[in-house]
């Protein structure tokens, strides 16, 4: 089907997935395969600017999320994967992005910032670093995407994303700076204004019950969890609730993993009711029914993760990226010489080679 809508997301690898990235954004990519012309890109680059000393963890990662992916409904017949290091248009268009933006405004990212925060990286992180928020934003308007699933937390790079093309749109295009965002390539921009779209559960609490569900800080349930680990981690989920017949407050951690995971609304609501009124209903039952659930979920990605594992999963895997990097290229390289001639620095086009 031509001219689809084109929608690009992706993952830094830091780690399998899990129930976070499958609520914020992962459910989302897989159900919109059929309506838009999907990329979905493997920032390895960006993983280096925190853990430039571990390239062999990033390609493993990079690996595993890949895997996840597949195992998860990314269908490589429906969808393009990218590998952002094979993409060298990413890296010429963070160049030219990053004289758009002054470095404060960078700095100010609220996603930056959290990050620095959270990985307690004080000032010691590389220049690099900031430059990733950058290079997100080519990420994204290297394949001129219209709109881009992601989680709650990424919501701010796509505001400045946006900044970006409007202000390339404007400098070099000749944009009217009060043109409507949806209306900027029609009259002569180069790069759509993407949208940010949220999955329906923005941010997934850890099973610690407190902050957002991540690897690193041993909180989250991966999506090649075994029932077992699941019904072990959702019996952690601390709630302060005493006693079964205590009121519950149903705003709560475990109600967020109830409403996210159990399918019948008459029973959500029927748990809803009966906690909230403390009708002898405890905690302990309704995380081994949470837990249920979820690994109703995950059980078929697991099945097909597994089948994915060893060197054969690998081989796999990189047969399907390389298959993949054609097309991608295709239309980087074309959106980087749209953005040359803009920019006058049209001295000719290039052709890529890889063997």
């Amino acid at each position: 089907m031509k001219n689809r809508p084109r929608i690009l997301t992706g993952d830094t690898p830091s780690g399998r997935l899990h129930l976070g990235h499958w609520v914020g954004s992962l459910e989302n990519r897989v159900r919109l395969q059929d309506d838009y012309d999907c990329f979905f890109l493997l920032a390895n680059m960006h993983a280096f600017t925190t853990r430039a000393e571990s390239p062999d963890d990033i390609r493993r990662d990079t690996l595993d999320i890949a895997k996840d992916w597949l195992a998860a409904g990314i269908d490589p017949e429906r969808s393009t994967l990218v590998l952002q290091t094979e993409i060298p248009a990413i890296a010429e268009l963070t160049w030219y992005f990053a004289m758009l933006l002054p470095f404060n405004r960078v700095m100010r990212n609220p996603t930056l910032k959290t990050e620095i925060e959270l990985k307690d990286l004080g000032d010691h992180y590389s220049f690099g670093f900031p430059l990733y928020a950058v290079g997100q934003c080519a990420d994204i308007l290297a394949f001129r995407a219209e709109l881009v699933p992601v989680g709650e937390d990424q919501v701010a790079h796509i505001e400045m994303c946006r900044e970006v093309g409007r202000r390339f749109n404007w400098t070099y295009c000749g944009v009217d700076p009060q043109t409507k965002d949806e209306q900027h390539v029609a009259e002569g921009g180069v790069f759509p204004i993407p949208n940010a779209l949220v999955g329906r559960i923005g941010r997934l609490i850890g099973t610690d019950g407190k902050t957002k569900m991540s690897k690193s800080l041993g909180n989250a349930i991966l999506l090649t969890d075994t029932a077992k680990e699941i019904k072990k981690k959702m019996g952690g989920l601390y709630t302060g609730r005493q006693t079964m017949t205590e009121p519950g407050d149903i705003n709560n951690a475990l109600f967020q993993y109830v409403r996210a995971f159990i399918k019948d609304p008459a029973r959500v609501a029927e748990l809803e009711d009966r906690y909230s009124r403390g009708d002898n209903l405890g905690d302990g039952h309704v995380k081994v029914e949470v837990a249920a659930a979820i690994d109703e979920l995950i059980a078929p990605m697991r099945e097909r993760r597994a089948a994915l594992e060893g060197e054969a999963g690998d081989k796999r895997v990189l047969e399907i990226l390389r298959a993949h990097h054609a097309k991608a290229n295709a239309i980087a390289e074309e959106t980087l010489y749209m953005a040359k001639q803009a920019m006058k620095l049209d001295f000719g086009p290039r052709k890529l080679s890889f063997p």
